[in-house]
């Protein structure tokens, strides 16, 4: 059954990415707002069709600690699940992504128009720069910004080192940083291949106040998000 339910669930969600990405396009002639009212109904189909056919709900904990006004998002990656849900839920993010992404075919076009962060992984200290300044300019008209620390999707129970970019937010933009944690892996597989059925809960933490130094803020964020991951996937185990 969840061989079933997975390669189901595969073939409409490229399906309906490639139906969307296309007869959504006359949105960018009317402008970023409805090029996000697209994007939004895209990821919310989704997390819907994800339900409905693989079986996998959300718990939503943590409501009180959603940003309210310019703020880091700074949140666990353990699959495509999250990309989708936070797209869903947080308004008008400006998520920090790898710059391949917004070159690639179909999304591509849609990360460009609604003004995300890409990032050149190779660039190294100017990359940095750059990312703080587009950042701080999300800030200024109140967007979120949304960043997985670690880079990358990290299978759950895998230690993988944190990168410096949301220190570098975190000191340059001056606003709270709210760590997310969640359990996602344990359903919706790095690979995205398969998908078992359950429930992936996504937790906002208390935010972490502007004004520590740069490695006191690491350590904190680290430590927050890897002991409150560990106890969903416990409970999730359960």
């Amino acid at each position: 059954m969840i061989l079933v339910r997975s390669v189901l669930f595969n073939i409409l969600f490229y399906g309906f990415t490639l139906l969307v990405g296309v007869f959504g396009l006359p949105a960018f002639l009317i402008g970023p707002r409805a090029v996000r009212a697209v994007s939004r109904f895209w990821s919310r189909t989704l997390v819907a069709m994800a339900r409905v056919v693989a079986g996998i709900d959300v718990d939503l904990r943590g409501v009180e600690n959603l940003p309210n006004g310019p703020a880091i998002v700074a949140a666990k990656h353990q699959s495509a699940w999250e990309t989708l849900y936070f797209t869903e839920l947080l308004d008008a993010p400006a998520a920090v992504l790898k710059e391949e992404l917004v070159r690639a075919p179909v999304i591509g076009p849609y990360m460009r128009a609604m003004d995300m962060i890409p990032v050149d992984r190779k660039a190294g200290a100017s990359a940095l720069r750059r990312m703080v300044d587009k950042a701080r300019e999300a800030v200024a008209v109140g967007r979120p910004i949304l960043i997985f620390p670690q880079g990358t999707r990290v299978a759950p129970g895998v230690i993988a080192p944190y990168h410096p970019g949301t220190a570098a937010l975190y000191v340059g933009l001056g606003v709270p940083v709210i760590p997310v944690a969640l359990n996602s892996g344990m359903y919706w597989s790095r690979n995205a291949f398969w998908k078992r059925p359950g429930r992936i809960v996504v937790e906002f933490l208390p935010a972490i106040p502007p004004g520590l130094d740069r490695r006191a803020f690491m350590a904190q964020l680290q430590h927050t998000l890897e002991t409150a991951t560990a106890r969903l996937e416990a409970e999730a185990r359960g």
